[in-house]
């Protein structure tokens, strides 16, 4: 321990800009673009708005996944860097995304297979324009499944080697096309939804080249040299997996969840469901480079985890999760002043945008107090392998409070949409509880895996 103490820190101010900065533009041009986004989708009416934001549902849900398994590779090659054997960890470069390229095809075959099927059981109740659109949408999204996925294993692999500007390059690549290509074929060629899909399906495409072709790189300290003679290593992959299936699994189940929450929503009508989804794309402003934040943490605690360096690992998850909470006061209270211009912005009804309006209001007030702590700190402790108790504690949370009370606010005491919120900031302040009770404790630190 006392090595440990005198030992200078791993990642200087410097060192945690350089990581941090590339990760909150990344974030929020993400954010910003989508809002622009729906904007442009907006041109085609409520329905198309509600079709976009019922399928992004599935579509955050099966990206949230192949992020997982992607994080999974890459806090693997973060410890075997932290433990100076970079031989290791482009062997293990390559193993993820191998299966991550192989796992995202399958799903993506799957989504092609039973696409209506599918839309019909989770949003059965949905107007017919509106599900129609979802159809034309959901087939886009799933041909483009493989690309994300290889995507998110390619940045998240720069990310292990605290090179966050390539990610950050290559998504504002992604945007700009999405967005050229958003003005093309829905204002150029009125193709409304479809137009909306294949423009996100090009850009996903790309970016997937891009991200790859930058790994075949050997300036870098993980590279891809080649293919050939490739062999499946086992225990690689049982490394990744060990991060990546309860990573998966949690965002996976919370997901699933939120999809029925969306179907709790689907039911309430239109015009519910346009509020929520402007609600929640502008919401993500706020706690954009909070989440930033959270993934250059997996980075940096990672390493420490690779060195044994305990001391080290906890000093940050403490000190990112403050710079966490600076960011989102400042983001959540210019969103509060900016509100009414924003939603001005989606030319909505004028019922519409006063539910989007209490929705916006209600997040930015919790978020500052809440999200961080519920967010940041999960991902120290999955750096450090203790990703069972992340997820038994995710799962549980979301379901017995965010969707439970969801149900119970909605159909039990009749509130609307904003009772859909209202649980969700409650499994907040579930999940903060046990994550610092566990991170106060020694356990999350005996969880090895390297």
């Amino acid at each position: 321990m006392q090595k440990n103490e005198l030992q200078a820190p791993r990642f200087t101010r410097k060192d945690i800009l350089r990581l941090i900065l590339p990760l909150i533009v990344e974030q929020l041009l993400a954010v910003t673009i989508g809002m622009a986004d729906s904007v442009m989708v907006a041109s085609s009416g409520e329905a198309a708005v509600s079709s976009v934001s019922l399928v992004d549902s599935i579509n955050v849900l099966l990206i949230q996944i192949f992020a997982a398994l992607a994080t999974g590779g890459a806090i693997v090659s973060s410890q075997y860097l932290g433990r100076q054997d970079v031989e290791s960890a482009r062997k293990s470069a390559k193993q993820l995304l191998v299966v991550v390229a192989f796992f995202a095809l399958c799903i993506g075959i799957i989504c092609l297979a039973l696409n209506r099927h599918l839309l019909g059981w989770l949003f059965g109740d949905t107007e017919k324009a509106v599900m129609d659109n979802c159809v034309i949408y959901f087939f886009w999204s799933a041909i483009s499944y493989p690309f994300i996925g290889v995507y998110n294993a390619g940045a998240a692999l720069f990310r292990s080697m605290n090179n966050s500007r390539i990610s950050m390059v290559t998504s504002i690549i992604m945007n700009v096309a999405n967005l050229i290509g958003n003005a093309i074929l829905i204002f150029g060629f009125h193709m409304g939804v479809a137009g909306a899909a294949i423009s996100t399906c090009f850009s996903r495409i790309l970016g997937s080249v891009i991200v790859v072709g930058l790994l075949c790189r050997r300036n870098d300290l993980i590279y891809i040299d080649t293919f050939r003679g490739f062999r499946l290593n086992f225990q690689v992959i049982k490394n990744i997996l060990f991060i990546g299936i309860p990573s998966g699994l949690e965002n996976g189940v919370f997901q699933i969840g939120k999809i029925l929450v969306q179907g709790l929503v689907a039911s309430l009508g239109t015009t519910a469901i346009a509020a929520n989804s402007v609600a929640n794309s502008v919401a993500a402003i706020s706690n954009s480079p909070a989440s930033a934040v959270g993934l250059g943490l997996l980075t940096m605690v990672g390493q420490c985890v690779g060195a044994r360096d305990y001391k080290q690992a906890k000093r940050y998850i403490f000190k990112m999760t403050g710079l966490a909470y600076i960011s989102i006061f400042i983001m959540a209270g210019c969103l509060l002043l900016c509100i009414n211009p924003i939603l001005e912005i989606y030319n909505l009804t004028e019922e519409t945008a006063g539910i989007a309006r209490q929705l916006l209001i209600s997040y930015c007030c919790a978020g500052m107090v809440f999200w961080p702590s519920s967010f940041v700190v999960p991902n120290g402790l999955r750096a450090a392998n203790d990703v069972k108790y992340t997820m038994t504690v995710s799962i549980l949370s979301m379901w017995i409070f965010r969707v439970g009370f969801s149900y119970l606010l909605v159909w039990g005491f009749h509130v609307g949409v904003i009772g859909v919120w209202i649980a969700m900031y409650i499994d907040w302040i579930v999940r903060i509880t046990c994550f610092f009770l566990r991170l106060h404790g020694d356990k999350w630190k005996s969880k090895q895996l390297i």
